[in-house]
């Protein structure tokens, strides 16, 4: 029997022909790999909202400097956030929260690319979440 702690790929290929053929599995570590499944999902979708924030901020507080680079950007990032909504309809329920947790680190790489301060941006999110999925006339 190949340990989870020694050897994860093996582990891994060791458990799914175990499951396929009905053999006892090592299900607390199963259940830890596919809890951790589900947050790498959640994860994906906070970090494609941290860099359509931060450039919906840089439109916002930088007009002048708006780019068809920055366009493309945020309409990747709303498709892409789109199609991780349509594969995954639960993490609508946790939308709210991603947005404030991307929030924070789209301030502080805005920041840093404009040269304004941190403190200069509002402390939360200003945007509606239709705005931000582009799902509202901007």
């Amino acid at each position: 029997m190949v340990q989870y702690e020694t050897d994860f790929y093996a582990w891994t290929r060791e458990q799914a022909a175990k499951l396929r053929t009905g053999a006892p599995i090592d299900a607390e570590h199963i259940a830890e790999e596919l809890e951790s499944l589900g947050r790498s999902e959640e994860q994906q979708l906070t970090n494609r909202l941290a860099v359509l924030l931060q450039h919906l901020l840089k439109c916002e507080y930088q007009p002048e400097r708006r780019s068809a680079s920055w366009d493309a950007t945020i309409k990747e990032q709303r498709r892409r956030v789109e199609r991780l909504l349509k594969q995954n309809p639960s993490l609508q329920a946790k939308l709210a929260e991603c947005i404030e947790d991307a929030y924070q680190t789209a301030v502080t790489f805005a920041a840093l690319e404009t040269g304004i301060l941190e403190e200069d941006f509002p402390s939360e999110c200003p945007y509606q979440p239709e705005f931000i999925l582009g799902t509202a006339n901007e």
